[in-house]
């Protein structure tokens, strides 16, 4: 039986979103695979976010000692950075309370790396009840094997894959948008 499309809740819902941006650090993004590709792609996720949606978490682990988020990945304006010593940001009681006060039930992920603080993050999440969406071609680690094993596990326990461009129409929902074409341009570049 074909599942009637019309009737469900698998497309994001507005007003309920947040962008997590997770520990792209100085000190960290050196050995990452496919560095500059990933943060050619947060850099597009932020740009369009900020045009289209309005919640964006930046978590920093152990600050002190790697470094603070590279500068060209901090959003312009409005965000939330959480520093943190655990992995999985689930662990923090401000950025909960943040999420429940604005009533967000989407999470959409980036960052580094895929095995360790992403993926205990969305297993965290997974288990609280939140809708998950890893943007993989955002996120990484330093080796493949370890992104590519860690996301096979977080699918399976219910989160959603997709890719930056993709979620950025989805987020768009529709050309006739009047930042349709600043997204365009994004995407393009």
């Amino acid at each position: 039986m074909m599942k009637d499309y019309e009737n469900t809740s698998d497309k994001l819902s507005p007003k309920v979103n947040a962008l997590l941006i997770i520990d792209i650090q100085e000190k960290i993004i050196k050995p990452i695979f496919n560095n500059d590709s990933i943060i050619k792609n947060v850099k597009k996720l932020i740009n369009a976010y900020q045009i289209l949606e309005e919640n964006i978490f930046v978590s920093e682990q152990n600050p002190l000692k790697l470094g603070a988020t590279i500068p060209e990945l901090l959003p312009k304006a409005g965000y939330k950075k959480i520093e943190k010593m655990d992995f999985s940001l689930a662990n923090i009681q401000e950025f909960l309370k943040e999420l429940k006060n604005k009533k967000i039930t989407n999470l959409i992920v980036c960052g580094i790396e895929t095995h360790i603080c992403i993926q205990q993050t969305v297993l965290d999440c997974l288990q609280k009840g939140f809708e998950v969406i890893l943007i993989s071609d955002a996120m990484s680690s330093r080796n493949r094997v370890d992104h590519e094993i860690a996301l096979q596990r977080m699918i399976q326990m219910g989160a959603i894959l997709t890719t930056t461009e993709s979620i950025i129409f989805e987020l768009c929902k529709t050309a006739n948008r009047e930042e349709f074409k600043e997204i365009r341009k994004i995407i393009m570049s």
